[in-house]
């Protein structure tokens, strides 16, 4: 009976555990959507970059 019960606490803290890791999923794929849609909402206005560089590296300063 002892090998029951630790049998049944293992597999109930195993599926405790697959439900943390699937929130946790969850609420990763779920903050990636909303970054996408917002960044989908921000090139549809103007897809033009935020900064005044150009996208060419600039040279190394010499000593």
């Amino acid at each position: 009976m002892y090998e029951l019960d630790l049998h049944r606490t293992r597999s109930a803290e195993l599926r405790r555990a697959a439900d943390q890791e699937r929130l946790a999923r969850e609420a990763v794929r779920s903050g990636r959507a909303a970054r996408r849609e917002e960044a989908a909402r921000h090139a549809g206005a103007g897809a033009e970059s935020h900064t005044g560089r150009s996208r060419r590296p600039r040279l190394p300063r010499t000593a």
